[in-house]
């Protein structure tokens, strides 16, 4: 009988042995997302780390950078001539445009840095020596949605994991009772886009950011309706754990299933944890009235801010907070926008600012300050209720702590705030950057799909900002 093997047998024995093995073990990857992190526990970063957690201060709807942090004398030069036909261009409201508008707002130089700020932020400006202002990022869409998409994951698809996502998928958590990624929305009405902001798409669903209410119980149904001595507790989780576990093992490489069974988990290990971290009576009162909590107006922001600085202290790698719908979408009464929107958020983001770097949280704490596009240089509407239109070609941000330079300004737009002229910053840039300061490479922090290995900044070009790294 003759020992050759034709292509038909060898395929039909590759199930047997080390072969058979090999490609199952590949095929459970691609198929069921096997062998990729599936668990919070603490990874080692690809590199020595700046910052080991972040705090975003989302500023949804696209503050106006040159009423901000870009001033412009130009614009007082030119006010009221009609735009370029570039500029007019990303106009979407035509017949609403005007020519060029000024800003209201004074700016001065402030700290030893010297960084310009409007003076509609006179609390940011005390803490002007620890931000690095970036004047130059863009971004490629101006429509709230998909601009939102490209800034939290990367691309203007709805189902991709955001950067929070990312984050916790590549390095994990240092606290095992709290979530690795909280979120903290506003009482008065989520963000545009609202859950999709903080999604894990098709990462496992554990890296998914865990919302945080500020008003009321934080968490609902954190605790049980009736209590039960501790001795029967500990045998009702330990007899849980058996039968998810058994359950589990039938069911290999379903991510869904593991990440249900670790947030039962986390939910049970939380009910002291989350209590103790989000109780703000234990906070001073001068620590309250720095935070605004006495404040009608800044109370809620304030809170909020004081929130993520005691779970970033409790090792929670990712906090994000986010604004009542998008109040920095000023098309219209731009100055009654504008303050309404800094009069809520300055004096809390400057306490947190503060806060941090007096308790020796901010070298290792990345704040980041910013939304998904700036605004136009030129008005829209007439007169008084002047506003300004989407403005996707230039825009400013601010990071503070997690090893950014402090007291930087960095890149600049073009005469008049419109488009990002010198050392420009992508979204795929600050992604980058981001993940860099938190020792992760941009193009090793792969999750396989499909046959396919995925990255937040998938196959765009991107680089680290290193300029503004300390």
């Amino acid at each position: 009988m003759s020992t050759k093997l034709n292509r038909r047998d060898f395929f039909g024995r590759m199930a047997d042995g080390l072969q058979g093995a090999a490609l199952a073990s590949l095929l459970a990857r691609d198929c069921l997302g096997a062998g990729e992190f599936a668990d919070l526990r603490p990874r080692k970063p690809h590199h020595d780390p700046k910052a080991k957690a972040v705090i975003q201060l989302f500023m949804n709807g696209g503050p106006s950078q040159v009423d901000l942090f870009d001033p412009k004398p130009a614009l007082t030069k030119y006010a009221g001539q009609p735009p370029s036909r570039d500029l007019a261009s990303e106009v979407r409201a035509v017949r609403e445009t005007g020519g060029l508008m000024p800003s209201k707002y004074a700016f001065k130089r402030h700290g030893q840095s010297g960084t310009e700020i409007s003076e509609i932020l006179p609390h940011l400006s005390t803490v002007a020596d620890d931000l690095c202002v970036i004047r130059s990022m863009f971004t490629t869409h101006l429509a709230h949605e998909a601009a939102l998409f490209l800034m939290h994951g990367g691309r203007i698809l709805s189902t991709r994991p955001t950067l929070g996502s990312w984050i916790v998928y590549g390095l994990g958590s240092e606290n095992q009772n709290l979530p690795a990624y909280v979120v903290l929305d506003d009482p008065k009405g989520p963000p545009i886009n609202f859950i999709q902001n903080w999604q894990s798409g098709w990462l496992p669903a554990v890296f998914q950011g865990t919302r945080v209410r500020s008003e009321g119980s934080p968490i609902l149904n954190l605790h049980a309706k009736d209590e039960y001595p501790p001795a029967i507790v500990d045998l009702s989780r330990s007899l849980l754990h058996q039968m998810d576990s058994a359950h589990r093992d039938k069911h290999l490489g379903n991510a869904e299933l593991e990440a249900r069974i670790a947030n039962y988990e986390l939910a049970a290990r939380m009910q002291m944890a989350a209590t103790d971290a989000l109780d703000l009576s234990k906070e001073s009162e001068a620590t309250r009235e720095m935070y605004g909590l006495n404040d009608e107006r800044t109370h809620s922001y304030g809170k909020r801010c004081l929130m993520a600085r005691r779970l970033v202290e409790r090792g929670v790698r990712l906090v994000q907070i986010y604004i009542e719908g998008q109040i920095w979408d000023n098309h219209n009464e731009i100055w009654k926008g504008l303050d309404y929107a800094c009069g809520k958020t300055d004096r809390p983001a400057a306490a947190l600012v503060k806060d941090l770097k007096q308790r020796g949280l901010l070298d290792d704490t990345l704040v980041v300050w910013g939304g998904e596009f700036g605004r136009l240089p030129i008005a829209q509407a007439p007169g008084e209720k002047a506003g300004r239109d989407h403005g996707p070609s230039g825009f400013s941000v601010w990071l503070a702590g997690g090893g950014t330079k402090a007291g930087l300004t960095y890149g600049s737009t073009d005469e008049i705030g419109y488009r990002a002229a010198e050392n420009r910053v992508s979204i795929h840039d600050f992604h980058a950057t981001v993940l860099h300061l938190l020792g992760l490479n941009h193009r090793t922090l792969v999750y396989h799909r499909e046959g396919r290995g995925e990255r937040i900044t998938d196959e765009f070009p991107a680089r680290v900002v290193s300029e503004v790294i300390a």
